[in-house]
């Protein structure tokens, strides 16, 4: 179990190399540190993890308990430890939502870091939601893997960039609802972006898909087409 990936989000360096130190100490490999949500759930959706170390508080707009419940959202697989030296009421409803396996009080202690991170490892993967393992079937012979994450027409996959993908995603995993422009940039880019951007990018998908799959919902958002 060694081998798989270790990932520390913690806005105190000095605790997140001394959580390093101990977890290589002891063979796990360590593939990074951030000290941002923001960067949290970047590096997971670039790099992945196998278990994440994330502190509640960080630096920038998003929490650790925010960027967790959008890491498990589009990676359950991933096992979540919180970090924290406290837990209240609305941190312990967000390890709910997260599906966080334990947690880390401060200051902590190399044993029951390793037997916290052991544990989450030797546990089964969390079951895949069927939403997530679900082919949805689209208009025109698309279908879209929730699971695998990509685009098909007639057994063949559609070549897409990676933010096409997660800009047809994003509607797919909310369809029958209008997805608004933030929510939209917020999954494409994780940073607000102007509606000039997101209509460029529109504009560049429906060249690939033709006009009809995706609809403009009197500018509020957009949306997949029944």
């Amino acid at each position: 179990m060694k081998h798989q990936k270790v990932f520390i989000v913690e806005d105190d360096l000095i605790s997140a190399q001394y959580l390093k130190e101990v977890l290589e100490g002891e063979g796990y490999q360590v593939n990074g540190i951030v000290d941002s949500g923001e960067e949290a759930i970047r590096h997971c959706r670039e790099e992945g993890a196998d278990v994440v170390l994330m502190d509640i508080i960080l630096k920038g707009a998003v929490s650790g308990s925010e960027a967790a419940v959008r890491i498990k959202r589009h990676h359950p697989e991933c096992r979540i430890i919180f970090l924290t030296a406290y837990a209240d009421e609305e941190m312990i409803d967000y390890a709910i939502e997260a599906k966080a396996v334990a947690y880390l009080m401060k200051p902590y202690r190399e044993r029951e870091i390793l037997a916290t991170v052991k544990v989450a490892l030797a546990q089964e993967e969390s079951p895949v939601p069927d939403s997530a393992r679900s082919v949805v079937v689209l208009r025109d012979g698309y279908v879209f893997d929730l699971h695998k994450r990509r685009l098909g027409c007639n057994g063949e996959v559609v070549p897409l960039s990676p933010q096409k993908l997660k800009l047809i995603e994003v509607l797919v995993r909310n369809r029958n609802s209008t997805v608004s422009n933030e929510q939209i940039c917020r999954h494409v880019w994780d940073e607000p972006k102007s509606n000039s951007t997101l209509r460029s990018l529109v504009k560049r998908l429906r060249a690939v898909l033709g006009d009809d799959l995706i609809v403009n919902v009197n500018g509020l958002g957009y949306t997949i087409a029944p």
